[in-house]
Order: structure tokens, then C-alpha cells, then sequence
């Protein structure tokens, strides 16, 4: 329960739930953008090797962990405020990225007020 105001999670789910085109939209063009740079570079692994080759690439990289952390912590209170499973979800965040956090919030359910 937020100590500020009871019922912003509910506020904030609602508003997601209103915003399901926006997030696809993302995702759909995310989607894209993805797989023209694992083209481009060759596939994961050349991408990976890319991306981990000077410290600013690893300042990138960590910025995109320290992100990746705070999301799971408000998947998690959401999965467990919904009923909705932690474990298989943190683990596929973790292996996609981004696409985990726009899929969890695409396929949220809408919480009926009251």
C-alpha cells in the first residue's frame, strides 16, 4: 500500500490499462528497431560484443541494469497485488529486456473499481 494515498495503485493500473495502444505501439516499433540492430550487427552476440567494449558502453549497460532492477521491484508488487505469478516474469525480463516490462504491462488485466 502506497502511505501517500491508498488507491494509487489502482489509479496507476487503470492507467495503464488505458494506455495498452500507446504500449503496443512501443513494443511494436521496439520490436523493430531491435531486430534491424541484431541484423545490422550480425546477431547477439556481435551486438553483445559491441556493446561491451569501452566504458561508456558498460556505463549504457549498467544504466540499463539499475533500471531493469527498479522495474522488477514494481513488477513484483503489482504480481503479487494482482495475483499474477513474480518468478516466470522477472526471469523473462531479465532475458529480453525491455520487451518483458511492455509485455507485463500490455497483458495487465483491468482492476474493476471498488
Amino acid at each position: 500500500t502506497c502511505p501517500v494515498c491508498a488507491s494509487c495503485r489502482r489509479h496507476f493500473t487503470q492507467g495503464i490499462s488505458m494506455n495498452k495502444a500507446l504500449l503496443v505501439s512501443v513494443l511494436v516499433v521496439f520490436g523493430a528497431l531491435s531486430g534491424y540492430t541484431l541484423v545490422h550487427y550480425g546477431g547477439l552476440f556481435a551486438w553483445l560484443a559491441f556493446y561491451t567494449r569501452d566504458p561508456a558502453s558498460w556505463q549504457i549497460f549498467a544504466d540499463m541494469v539499475i533500471t531493469m532492477c527498479l522495474l522488477l521491484v514494481f513488477i513484483r508488487r503489482d504480481a503479487q497485488a494482482n495475483g499474477r505469478p513474480f518468478v516466470p516474469w522477472a526471469v523473462f525480463c531479465l532475458a529480453v529486456g525491455a520487451f518483458g516490462p511492455l509485455l507485463y504491462f500490455v497483458t495487465a488485466r483491468k482492476r474493476i473499481a471498488g
